[in-house]
């Protein structure tokens, strides 16, 4: 299992530094979260990515609300224990964009 950042939630002058390094997510305000959307080939790619950030959500013990039609996948990102961002969230979305290169 990977390391479990903490989960204090983000200061908005940390969320605003953070976000800088997340070019393609956006800061959603009434759920304190990021979201994203993905576009793929077709279904079996768009499937093949979910299971790739699937397995490293898993290693995180940090899980994704997300939804996927065809070739698309919207992807939310907040801990809900600590009732917004924190650093889980962020090095969970660096992983995604890593997963969405490959």
């Amino acid at each position: 299992m990977g390391v479990r950042p903490t989960i204090t939630p983000l200061t908005p002058e940390e969320r605003a530094a953070l976000l800088a390094s997340l070019p393609g997510w956006r800061h959603e305000p009434a759920r304190d979260a990021l979201i994203r959307s993905f576009r793929f080939a077709d279904f079996t790619a768009a499937f093949g990515f979910m299971t790739r950030v699937a397995l490293a959500a898993e290693r995180r013990d940090h899980h994704p609300e997300w939804t996927n039609v065809y070739n698309r996948v919207d992807i939310l990102l907040t801990t809900h224990e600590a009732g917004g961002l924190t650093l889980r969230d962020i090095d969970l979305a660096h992983a995604i964009d890593a997963l969405a290169d490959t």
